[in-house]
């Protein structure tokens, strides 16, 4: 099993910005991907930011540009500093890491973070 614990979520006024991280922990496998979704009240959960364990990432349009995505490899680690936020950034923050023990992956959430921007 595998636990992700998430934190630095909060309130931050529009053109604030803001860092989350996410810790692993138990039985992580080398090769994986670790990112961001968020789900904002009435919508449907969505890709903000990957990175794979060899570096490689992945952003959503929405944040190009604005939000960066990075681990430390040693602590299993994820972290996204969010610049530049905009009241349409509110939304509940997970935490997933995605592994493959076989044929198809499996995946794992944290508990979520709150991200509210204030205009």
């Amino acid at each position: 099993q595998v636990q992700l614990v998430e934190s630095g979520g909060g309130l931050v006024q529009v053109g604030g910005s803001l860092r989350l991280s996410c810790g692993a922990s138990g039985s992580i496998f080398s090769n994986n991907v670790m990112g961001w979704y968020r789900q904002a009240p009435g919508k449907q959960r969505e890709l903000v930011a990957t990175i794979t364990s060899g570096g490689s990432t992945n952003y959503a349009g929405s944040v190009k540009g604005r939000f960066a995505i990075s681990r430390d490899k040693a602590k299993i680690t994820v972290y996204l500093q969010m610049n530049t936020l905009k009241p349409e950034d509110t939304a509940f923050y997970y935490c997933n890491l995605r592994q493959w023990g076989g044929a198809r992956p499996d995946d794992y959430w944290g508990q979520g973070t709150q991200v509210t921007v204030s205009s």
